[in-house]
C-alpha cells in the first residue's frame, strides 16, 4: 500500500509532532536525571550527545525500513511502541537511575558522574529517540508521489519537524514541567504520539484498506488497547512517586523551571535539597542555635565586618531558603538583609517551611545581574550560588569578583561558599581562590566537612580582623565557634589559577572534585554494608539507618 497525495497532510502532521516529542523527551530526560546527577552542563552534554547519537542511528534504520517496506504501518507500530515506552518512563525511570547510580558506585572510581548519567540515559531514553529518528526517512519515502515536487515535499517535512522541535523546547520548559511536573510531561507527549498512531490505524488505514472486521482484527485491537491503557495507567499512577522513593519523611516535593525541590523533616531539623544523592542546600534547626553544618562557619564574615558592634547591610547571592540570614538575625542585632534567588519556588519554600522573616527582602533574579544594577554598598556579600557541581561560570570569574569588591563598603567582607573540597592541586577551589586574589588583597579559607568557606576583604587582613572582633562577642556558643574558625583559617596566596568570563572550565573542574567526594562516600558505605545480607540491607534502608 502507498500513501496517496491526499493523505500527505497526515505525514506532515506526524513530522511536526515527532519533532516536538524529541525535544520534550530531551528536556524531560535532563530533569529526571538532575535530582540524582545534578543539572550541570556535563549532564546536559551527555543528554544531548545520547539524543543525537540515537537520532542518527534512527535515521539510518529508518531509511532502511523505508526501502524495505511499502506499508507505513511498520513505522506507526514502532511509534506506538515508543509512545508506550515514554508513558512507562515515570514508572520505571527513577528505579533504573537509582540502580545504575548504586551499581556503578561499587565499581567505578573515575568520572563516576559521567558514566552513571550516560548509562542511565542510554537505558531509559535511547529507544524512544531511536524510533523518533526513524520518522523522517519514512515520511519522505511515503510522501513522494512522483509529481515533480519532491524537493518541496522534503522541505515541508523538515521544516515542520523543526518547528515542532522549537515548540517542543518551549512548551515543556515554560508550561508542562513547572505546572504539572516531569512525569505528566512524558505522559502528555506519549499521548500525542499515541494519538498520531490511533489516527493512522483507526481512520486512514481503515479507510484505505477497507479493513475487514473479523475476529483477528478485533483481538489485535483489544490487545493493543489493553497494553496502551495499562502503560498509561501505570505511568499516571506513578506520577507522584518521590525521586527519593526510599524515604518517608518528605514534607514537600516539586519541580520548578530551574530545579527539583525537596523538603525533608528530620528529628531535629527541616532540610531543603535540590538533589537526591548528595548535598543539603538549606537547613532549619527546630530548637534554634547552630546547625552543625557549613552555615555556621559563614557567621565569621559578619563578625569580621563588625556585626557585634553595629547593624550591617547584608546581601546574599543564592538565598536558598535563608539559613545564613536566619542565623545572622539570631546572633546579631539589627541589620538589613537582601537575598537574591533565581527560583521563585525556593523563595516560597523559604517562607512556608523555613520561617524566613518578613523583614528579609527576597528578590527573584540572577545574582550577577542584581549586583550589576544595584547602587547600594554592602557590609557583607555572601556568594552561595554554587550548587553541587553546578557552578555558574559567570559567578566565578575575575569580572564577577571585581564587581563584588566594588559593591562592598570600606570595611566590607565577601564570603564564598565553595561546596566541593579538593585536596589535589589545580582543582576547582584553587581556581576560585586564585581568581579571588586577583580582586582582593586578603583572603583566608576554613574547611568544614566537604565545604570550604572563603573570606576576603580589601580593607584588612581577615585572620587578624577576626581575632580583633572576637572579643566583642557576648554569646558563648558563637564565641567558641569563631575561636575555632580563627585558629584554623588558612591564608590564600595569589596563584596562576584564574577564571575569566572568556575561559572558565568550571564543569570539568567540578567533575574532578565530585569524583573524589563520591569515592570517599562510596568507601564509607562499602564498609557499612560489608558482610550484611540483602534482608539486613533492606531493613536498614526502610528504617533510614543505611543512608
Amino acid at each position: 500500500m502507498e500513501i496517496k497525495l491526499k493523505n500527505k497532510w497526515f505525514l506532515y502532521l506526524t513530522g511536526f509532532f515527532s519533532g516536538m516529542s524529541v525535544m520534550a523527551i530531551e528536556l524531560g530526560a535532563q530533569r529526571m536525571l538532575a535530582p540524582y546527577f545534578s543539572s550541570s552542563q556535563i549532564v546536559w552534554t551527555i543528554v544531548i550527545g545520547v539524543i543525537m547519537i540515537a537520532m542518527a542511528l534512527g535515521n539510518v534504520l529508518g531509511g532502511r525500513m523505508a526501502d524495505r517496506h511499502k506499508d507505513p504501518k511498520h513505522l506507526f507500530l514502532w511509534l506506538l511502541a515508543a509512545a508506550v515506552w515514554s508513558a512507562l518512563i515515570p514508572l520505571f525511570g527513577r528505579y533504573v537511575i537509582a540502580a545504575v547510580a548504586l551499581g556503578l558506585a561499587l565499581v567505578v572510581t573515575k568520572n563516576y558522574l559521567i558514566w552513571a548519567a550516560l548509562s542511565a540515559c542510554i537505558l531509559i531514553f535511547v529507544f524512544p529517540l531511536l524510533v523518533l529518528g526513524m520518522v523522517t526517512p519514512n515520511l519522505v519515502k511515503f510522501a513522494l508521489s512522483g509529481d515533480g515536487q519532491s524537493g518541496k515535499t522534503v522541505g515541508v517535512i523538515e521544516a515542520l519537524n523543526t518547528i515542532g522541535s522549537i515548540i517542543g523546547t518551549f512548551l515543556p520548559t515554560f508550561v508542562t514541567i513547572p505546572n504539572v511536573g516531569t512525569a505528566l510531561t512524558f505522559l502528555i507527549f506519549a499521548a500525542i504520539l499515541l494519538s498520531i498512531c490511533a489516527i493512522y490505524f483507526f481512520f486512514i488505514r481503515y479507510r484505505e484498506k477497507n479493513a475487514e472486521k473479523n475476529k483477528k482484527n478485533v483481538i489485535r485491537t483489544v490487545s493493543v488497547i489493553l497494553v496502551v491503557g495499562i502503560s498509561f495507567g501505570a505511568g499516571f499512577m506513578s506520577r507522584n512517586a518521590s525521586a527519593a522513593f526510599w524515604q518517608d519523611n518528605i514534607l514537600y516535593e516539586d519541580e520548578s523551571i530551574y530545579n527539583y525541590l525537596r523538603v525533608e523533616d528530620t528529628r531535629d531539623s527541616v532540610i531543603f535539597s535540590t538533589n537526591v544523592l548528595f548535598g543539603v542546600q538549606s537547613i532549619k534547626m527546630k530548637k534554634g542555635g547552630l546547625t552543625g553544618y557549613y552555615y555556621d562557619a559563614m557567621l565569621a564574615g559578619p563578625v569580621m565586618a563588625g556585626a557585634t558592634r553595629k547593624s550591617l547591610n547584608v546581601l546574599v547571592l543564592g538565598l536558598g531558603t535563608g539559613t545564613f540570614i536566619t542565623q545572622c538575625q539570631q546572633y546579631f542585632e539589627g541589620g538589613s538583609y537582601i537575598g537574591v534567588e533565581i527560583d521563585q519556588k525556593i523563595i516560597d519554600i523559604a517562607y512556608t517551611y523555613f520561617d524566613l522573616s518578613d523583614e528579609v527582602n527576597a528578590v527573584c533574579g540572577d545574582g550577577r545581574s542584581f549586583l550589576t544594577q544595584s547602587k547600594e554598598k554592602y557590609d557583607v556579600i555572601l556568594v552561595d550560588a554554587y550548587q553541587d557541581i553546578t557552578i555558574p561560570f559567570q559567578m566565578s570569574s575575575v569580572e564577577f569578583f571585581t564587581l563584588v569588591a566594588d559593591s562592598l563598603t570600606e570595611n566590607g567582607v565577601m564570603i564564598v561558599n565553595m561546596n566541593m573540597y579538593t585536596s589535589n592541586e589545580g582543582g576547582i577551589n584553587d581556581y576560585l581562590c586564585g581568581t579571588i586574589m586577583q580582586c582582593f588583597s586578603s583572603a583566608a579559607t576554613y574547611k568544614t566537612g566537604s565545604n570550604r568557606e572563603l573570606f576576603a576583604s580589601n580593607s584588612f587582613e581577615v585572620i587578624e580582623k577576626l581575632g580583633e572582633e572576637m572579643g566583642n562577642i557576648e554569646n558563648q556558643e558563637l564565641k567558641n565557634l569563631i575561636k575555632r574558625i580563627q585558629a584554623c583559617l588558612v591564608p590564600v596566596e595569589p596563584s596562576e589559577y584564574i577564571l575569566t568570563d572568556d575561559k572558565a572550565p568550571v564543569e570539568l573542574l567540578g567533575i574532578s572534585a565530585i569524583d573524589n567526594m563520591i569515592i570517599a562516600e562510596i568507601d564509607y558505605y562499602k564498609d557499612k554494608i560489608k558482610g550484611k545480607s540483602i534482608s539486613e540491607l533492606i531493613k536498614e534502608l526502610q528504617d533510614g539507618t543505611l543512608f
